[in-house]
């Protein structure tokens, strides 16, 4: 007989043969920050997540700093919307200000600027817009100016979200002919068009107000397109690859790890995040156990690099392990 069990005898000699450990390392946390004065307003869809002005935005990252994380991704919410969503590479725009602010408050932790222009355009689109269409070159040079304004405000790492075609190549040109060729891009390369998100859409006001985000985000379907996507923003100049969401496309973080040799990130997203707080909040679970097994199965299909709203609360579990 064949005695798998011999090695589950003790919870020291699990650990001694565990193949997988999500660490402190591993953790990227998002933060949401809205232009304006004194403001903390918690996002209704998402329990222990809020809204920070930049004012208040301090008690935040001092909370972020002693749970030992090391990399944040930042999303500005703006007073002003328009069309182009021209405030996205304002020099001293809500994400810029909040950007100089972290890097003068603790300058070693690693401000990742996500970019997209639909928290900053009045249709809530991630591109420009012609009546109902979501123009795809027309959108690449306001993508390169937002991402090139990020860098100059001291962003470490762009992150372009949009899922335009050739913008990570765009970017790159920008960023290198800029004094930025040493500024990473980890790309939103596998970004799904998914029911996960609708949380998020509350938390940043991005919201579309026509039509939806399938004409450029990915179909749910498709997993080799994922894997290509991947490749051609490895081929354009990006240096981590992401897929998004992450529980429900944990075949598609494994194909993209085997199939290339970049770092992987994944992002649990705010409607993963949610399901998980409600039923928590319900006593239908236990928290800790559904969230660290969770991080643990995005670490084990191959992420690397894991962006969580959980993060806080995990890094404070892995503390006290």
């Amino acid at each position: 007989m064949v005695r798998m069990r011999r090695l589950r005898a003790g919870s020291n000699l699990r650990s001694l043969v565990r193949e997988t450990a999500v660490t402190i390392n591993d953790l990227v946390y998002p933060v949401f920050i809205k232009e304006g004065k004194d403001i903390k307003e918690p996002v209704a869809s998402m329990p222990g997540i809020y809204q920070y002005s930049c004012d208040r935005f301090g008690w935040e990252l001092e909370r972020i700093v002693n749970a030992g994380i090391k990399a944040i991704l930042v999303f500005g919410i703006p007073k002003h919307k328009d069309e182009t969503g021209s405030e996205a590479y304002n020099e001293h725009g809500v994400t810029q200000n909040i950007i100089r602010e972290i890097k003068k408050k603790v300058p070693d932790i690693i401000v990742i600027a996500d970019v997209c222009l639909c928290e900053y355009t009045s249709h809530g689109h991630c591109g420009i817009i012609s009546g109902n269409e979501i123009l795809n070159d027309e959108t690449l040079e306001p993508l390169a100016k937002m991402s090139v304004s990020l860098a100059r405000a001291g962003a470490d790492i762009i992150a372009p979200s949009d899922m335009m075609d050739g913008r990570v190549a765009y970017i790159r040109k920008a960023l290198d002919i800029t004094g930025f060729k040493n500024t990473p891009i980890m790309s939103y390369s596998a970004k799904f068009a998914s029911g996960y998100y609708s949380p998020f859409r509350d938390a940043a006001q991005s919201a579309p107000s026509f039509g939806d985000r399938k004409t450029y985000q990915m179909d749910p379907a498709n997993g080799r397109e994922a894997v290509r996507e991947c490749e051609n923003d490895i081929a354009e100049g990006a240096d981590i690859i992401m897929v998004k969401p992450a529980l429900a496309y944990l075949d598609v973080i494994k194909k993209v790890s085997e199939c290339t040799n970049y770092p992987v990130a994944a992002y649990n997203v705010s409607g993963e995040y949610s399901m998980v707080k409600a039923a928590a909040l319900n006593g239908w679970i236990d928290e800790k156990r559904i969230v660290m097994e969770n991080l643990v199965s995005i670490k084990r299909a191959g992420a690397g690099i894991i962006i969580t709203y959980h993060a806080i609360d995990a890094a404070r579990w892995i503390k006290e392990e």
